[in-house]
């Protein structure tokens, strides 16, 4: 079934809420490759084979991805119309995603083990446990706040 037939038969939201789980992963990624800005990040994903339709819909979780000082961003001027607002990772945000992608790959394997059922090869190997990275503590929070304008801190819930 192709993604456009999915997409029509897709009533219950299923597909929407799985890609829901995965976006801030992915438009982290893309961040970390190389700086962009909202546009921008949708044509990216579109040519990787995402389907977001709505601009509009990644602005949320950037603004989750800044305030967990993941993401930082800042007007560039456009020769092209009005400045546009450039995002481009943090340490912090590089070192998040290792560990996302580590998790990912994990909860992927194990869903194809699911679907694969009994009797079929199975992918998984025995991984190393992963750790999340520890969360940085308040008198550091402080100090970054002060350092960006952009930032309002650290440390919230993703």
């Amino acid at each position: 079934m192709s993604t456009i037939q999915y997409m029509v038969f897709d009533t219950d939201g299923h597909h929407a809420q799985i890609m829901k789980g995965v976006l801030d992963m992915c438009l982290l990624a893309t961040i970390v490759e190389a700086p962009n800005y909202g546009y921008g990040m949708v044509q990216n994903l579109n040519q990787r084979g995402w389907v977001i339709t709505h601009e509009r819909s990644i602005y949320p979780v950037l603004k989750r991805l800044e305030k967990n000082d993941f993401i930082e961003s800042e007007l560039v001027a456009s020769s092209s119309g009005p400045a546009r607002k450039y995002y481009s990772a943090t340490d912090d945000g590089r070192e998040i995603l290792r560990f996302w992608e580590a998790d990912w790959r994990n909860v992927r394997d194990g869903v194809d083990a699911v679907l694969d059922g009994p009797g079929k090869p199975k992918k998984i190997q025995a991984k190393k446990a992963i750790k999340q990275p520890a969360k940085k503590s308040a008198k550091k929070s402080a100090s970054s706040s002060s350092k960006k304008s952009t930032t309002k801190g650290k440390g919230g819930k993703q």
